[in-house]
């Protein structure tokens, strides 16, 4: 049998270069707007986002109309968005944002004193992001929001969302969701709200995680909502799931 290294197909493609091309791929360039008024915030962020291969800083801003501004001008991937700004602060910028441009948002918070967080997400961000996390979560976070994931780490989640959403007292659980959603498909919304993961989901429901994967599309798909982040908002305000509920469940920690 002859060798595989120079052989040749009848088309004349050599074996070595289906090889090559079994190499991962480099991850797709993501250009980053920073919006915090705080200056050695800024500073930090853009001297570990600058250092990563693959990331540009196009910008930062001062405070939400310069979000606005430069967001709209420079039409980055992500915006890296605080809450507490002056004259515009988070969630409104963040509204602006998402209406004039393709960029998606990633809220920055401190948590304990940041009480606008769910508002934001309400608004449309894709996630949320401790201010105080590592570098590389920074990283990871760019990424994943970049490449049209929402981003709501389970940790912060769970704790997050049941604060803000003890507001929420839906009178019922909206019948549409029901009539468009399977009985899997609502399993899943309900999980996706509680802040499991797909291989949390999976788990749980013991499935495939690509089956994980197909049903989120679907719920989606079949709500008119963008990200999973959407998911979970609209799960809480239409009553679907409650914090009561949340914590009576099997969430993992």
């Amino acid at each position: 049998m002859a060798s595989t290294r120079g052989s040749m197909f009848g088309d004349g493609i050599r074996l070595r270069y289906y090889a090559r091309r079994m190499q991962p791929a480099p991850p797709e360039p993501v250009s980053v707007l920073i919006a915090d008024d705080q200056r050695l915030v800024r500073t930090g962020f853009r001297m570990i986002l600058a250092s990563e291969p693959g990331i540009e800083v196009v910008g930062e801003a001062a405070n939400g109309i310069e979000a606005t501004e430069l967001a709209r001008a420079r039409q980055p991937d992500v915006v890296l968005m605080d809450v507490r700004m002056p004259q515009l602060d988070g969630f409104e910028a963040t509204r602006k944002i998402l209406a004039g441009t393709r960029s998606r948002v990633l809220i920055l918070t401190t948590f304990d004193s940041d009480e606008y967080v769910y508002e934001a997400l309400r608004a449309g961000a894709s996630g949320f992001l401790l201010k105080d996390a590592p570098a590389d979560q920074l990283i990871t976070a760019v990424r994943c929001v970049a490449a049209g994931d929402a981003l709501i780490d389970p940790s912060v989640t769970r704790r997050l969302i049941a604060r803000f959403t003890r507001s929420v007292r839906p009178a019922a659980p909206a019948p549409e969701i029901a009539a468009k959603l399977t009985a899997r498909e609502i399993d899943v919304l309900r999980l996706i709200a509680r802040g499991l993961s797909n291989t949390e989901i999976a788990a749980d429901l013991v499935i495939e995680e690509s089956t994980v994967k197909t049903h989120v599309g679907r719920v989606l798909t079949k709500l008119g909502l963008r990200d999973r982040v959407q998911a979970v908002v609209l799960a809480y305000e239409t009553g679907l799931v409650t914090a009561d509920q949340r914590e009576g469940g099997t969430a993992r920690n």
